[in-house]
């Protein structure tokens, strides 16, 4: 078969040229679905054998539906498959998809009932879909036209679509407005091609009564059968939130709890000290060791509830939080240089390794060198005298690689995923109590998950930690920044 029309063509502007058109009603894709169905489901259980003309989307619950008539029925349909192409060049240059449209029998059709209608890109169908079912027993239309919507995109200047936007659709099997959307096509048929129907036919009026019934029927069966699967999925979705801020209200109770747990550890050393105190037969040692103990003490509580205060803080304005280009070489010098005079009085060598050619690195405005500081305090506060503790940065790849090395008491296997989590200290069997909120390795984290980065830690037991940071360069740019310019 050669057919092949002269002109484009809208069917949604055909039908509202007709004298008193059916009105279209804003409605789901899901609805435009229904409607399909239970139009396939009477064609087939009442053996209608019909030419169909169709647009329908690719996707193949859509494309099923043609297949599941087509092999239903047999060699007496044949079917029209309307689809947008990319415009093809002649060899002269010329665009044979812009000048007209062909309609051709393909090898690579499924059936030989099927009959691909090639649509140019620019076509008036391309927001159209739609099912036309011709026959002598029934004729039937149904129609939908996605309206443009308007969206300003100030980066792209575009105009984009929605399309989970409502659909204008038409049903109908008014006789008078299909064989008008007939007769304009048949007329735009260039001279040399063949009919797709014979000159005689003609829609009938108005269907039989009874297939009218069963029609009503089978639409509202499929409508009820996809109103349960929206519900279905509607519900699913809801008890998976419901179940996302269950575990998020647990996450919360348990936080609280360790919150309340750890602030009651001082408090309760904070008292011990204080009944010793009032002890007649204190002797002036002791008294000057529970006065120390209870300066201790609070300062414990005041860096837990320091910590705590800006975990809640960052953890709330994490994602307004902005991102800055700095150099590393910019920042470690400086914190290393506060920190010698800790390191000498320790006993301890303190040395780094900056290179000043590394590439600027993307971090959380303002936090990088507080990330620097909290990895160098652990670090000498963790290596016993005479130790060695080094500060090292190098690139790798899209990243610059800032690792802080110490040969200090180190981290047991088993407690290393442990670190990272909010009140962990690291247990140790030594008598010395290195206090600290257990919050400042979360905090870090945290900040590094913003900008892209990430740290990781190797570790052996009187062995020393080495603690890894990675930052992202200038030339890879953080989610965090590319989903702001998306938006």
């Amino acid at each position: 078969m050669n057919v092949s029309l002269a002109k484009d063509l809208s069917v949604y502007q055909l039908v509202m040229g007709v004298q008193a058109p059916p009105k279209p009603l804003s409605l789901s894709p899901a609805t435009l679905l229904s409607l399909v169905r239970a139009q396939i489901d009477l064609l087939i259980e009442q053996q209608i054998a019909a030419t169909l003309w169709v647009k329908l989307p690719p996707d193949k619950i859509w494309q099923s539906e043609l297949a599941r008539y087509q092999s239903s029925v047999g060699a007496s349909s044949l079917i029209y498959t309307c689809q947008i192409e990319e415009s093809r060049k002649g060899e002269a240059g010329e665009d044979k998809g812009e000048e007209r449209l062909n309609i051709s029998s393909s090898p690579s059709s499924p059936s030989a009932n099927y009959v691909p209608v090639h649509l140019p890109p620019d076509s008036q169908m391309r927001r159209e879909n739609f099912l036309m079912v011709l026959s002598p027993q029934f004729c039937s239309l149904i129609l939908a036209h996605r309206p443009l919507k308007k969206r300003k995109n100030q980066t792209l200047g575009k105009i984009n679509t929605n399309k989970n936007q409502p659909l204008l659709i038409i049903t109908t099997v008014e006789g008078r407005v299909i064989q008008q959307v007939l007769n304009s096509i048949q007329q735009a048929i260039a001279p040399e091609s063949s009919s797709i129907l014979p000159a005689s036919f003609i829609c009938p009026t108005v269907p039989q009564g009874a297939l009218m019934n069963q029609l009503l029927a089978k639409q509202l069966l499929r409508q009820d059968e996809i109103n349960r699967q929206i519900i279905t999925v509607r519900t699913n979705k809801l008890e998976q939130q419901n179940q996302e801020l269950h575990n998020k209200e647990q996450l919360k109770d348990e936080y609280l709890k360790n919150v309340c747990q750890e602030l009651r550890i001082p408090l309760t050393h904070m008292k011990t000290a204080l009944s010793l105190l009032n002890s007649p037969n204190l002797k002036p040692p002791q008294r000057q060791r529970y006065l120390q103990m209870l300066n201790t003490q609070c300062d414990q509580q005041n860096s837990l509830i320091t910590g705590f205060l800006e975990l809640v803080q960052l953890e709330q304005n994490l994602e307004g939080t902005t991102l800055e280009l700095v150099r590393l070489s910019d920042i470690v010098p400086g914190v290393v240089s506060t920190y010698q005079p800790v390191a000498q009085e320790k006993g301890i060598m303190l040395a780094y390794t900056v290179p000043t050619e590394l590439p600027s690195v993307w971090c959380v405005s303002g936090k990088l060198r507080q990330i620097v500081i909290n990895l160098l305090h652990n670090s000498l506060k963790f290596t016993p005298n005479g130790g060695q503790v080094w500060v090292r940065a190098r690139s790798q790849g899209d990243y610059v690689q800032l690792e802080f090395r110490d040969t200090g008491i180190g981290i047991a296997e088993n407690e290393i995923p442990k670190i990272f989590d909010r009140f962990y200290r690291v247990r140790t069997t030594a008598t010395e109590d290195y206090g600290g909120a257990g919050l400042g390795l979360t905090i870090i984290q945290q900040l590094l998950l913003r900008c892209g980065g990430s740290i990781s830690v190797k570790s052996k037991l009187s062995e020393g930690s080495t603690f890894t940071v990675q930052l992202a360069t200038v030339s890879n740019i953080p989610r965090a920044i590319a989903t702001e310019n998306e938006l």
